[in-house]
């Protein structure tokens, strides 16, 4: 090899790896440095130590996570009362069937969704609406900023499918919708937050619209992926519980379907907000995307050792490596949960 060649390869080597470092840092930026929320400020401002992930050349995404700050709230109060003049699906939307769910049981429930006769419905009513097909949308805190959370697949060379080469007809139906900046997405948002108007970007959302509207309405999806680890350390699961069904209910009136996803971490010791997003998802016959189960074979059940934060690798799903990292399996299964889905349903 050439002392040219040399340089040119040494100084790419570089580039990527710094281009790495600064997407992790940025990701933990984003609010992702703890997993719950105060009573007094909703953003947590963690200043406790965690472990970040080795750079890893391939691994960046194309999109930088939002560094959007908003005010800090004495408590957040969950209104979805804001002026909506857009038909309410829940009108002409059939009774969920009350099938008998023990919640319990949710670890045992498969990874990828069963989607059911009454999500094809609500998905059905949704295009009646007039929501777009090729859209979904994303709910979350940190771990879905779109730096780290299925943006790759607007990047090509930054994954791989490898045997899952199936999945590359999904990626082309929703083609814009992996690497957007969604309103109700941000480091430290939670159930109750992305209800108030408080916590709206003013610079993209109408005045009185919460997050979540303001989501729908930009963006016009058919689905939607929630995802809220982070909650308040010091409020029962029964209160996310309240909040989440406002979400679900919300996102049921405007005709889009919510798939809703565990979590992996059990910070609160008892699984209790693990058991109330399957118990909910069993109750309205919406799909679940059981992550947490996704990430048991993995080292550390795919979680650092502060127990919250994903182990990181890049979206290459052919590399067995790679794989031993939950962030890959979070791509890949999130994937798989909005294909699980888009075959469900009649497309038009």
């Amino acid at each position: 090899m050439s002392f040219r060649n040399y340089n040119v390869i040494h100084n790419r080597f570089h580039h990527q790896i710094l281009l790495c470092i600064i997407m992790v840092f940025t990701w933990l930026a984003a609010g992702c440095s703890g997993a719950t929320s105060t009573a007094t400020d909703i953003i947590p401002e963690d200043s406790t130590e965690t472990q970040v992930p080795e750079a890893d050349s391939g691994d960046l995404t194309s999109e930088p996570a939002s560094t959007n700050t908003e005010q800090s709230v004495e408590e957040v109060t969950a209104t979805t009362d804001s002026e909506d003049t857009t038909s309410d699906a829940t009108q002409t939307l059939s009774a969920p069937t009350n099938t008998p769910y023990s919640p319990e049981n949710w670890r045992d429930l498969p990874v990828i969704p069963v989607v059911s006769e009454r999500a094809q419905e609500i998905y059905q009513l949704g295009l009646e609406m007039g929501n777009d097909p090729h859209a979904f949308s994303k709910a979350g805190d940190c771990q879905n900023v779109s730096s780290m959370f299925l943006a790759i697949y607007e990047s090509p060379s930054y994954y791989s499918l490898g045997e899952y080469e199936y999945l590359q007809e999904t990626i082309d139906w929703f083609y814009g919708s992996f690497s957007r900046n969604s309103p109700a997405v941000r480091g430290g948002m939670n159930v109750a937050s992305v209800l108030s108007p408080l916590q709206a970007d003013s610079s993209r959302c109408a005045p009185g619209e919460n997050p979540l509207e303001c989501e729908f309405n930009l963006h016009n999806p058919s689905i939607v992926i929630i995802s809220y680890e982070t909650w308040w350390s010091q409020r029962p699961a029964e209160t996310y519980e309240t909040y989440m069904r406002e979400v679900i209910e919300y996102a049921i009136s405007r005709g889009v379907v919510p798939i809703m996803v565990t979590k992996a971490d059990n910070l609160e010791g008892d699984h209790s907000i693990n058991t109330v997003i399957a118990m909910l998802a069993m109750e309205y016959e919406i799909p679940l995307w059981n992550f947490w189960l996704a990430v048991q074979p993995l080292p550390g059940q795919g979680m650092y050792e502060d127990r919250f934060h994903l182990t990181f690798a890049g979206n290459f799903f052919d590399d067995p490596v790679r794989m031993q990292s939950a962030w890959p399996w979070r791509n890949l299964t999130a994937l798989q949960a909005l294909d699980a889905v888009l075959n469900a349903v009649d497309q038009p």
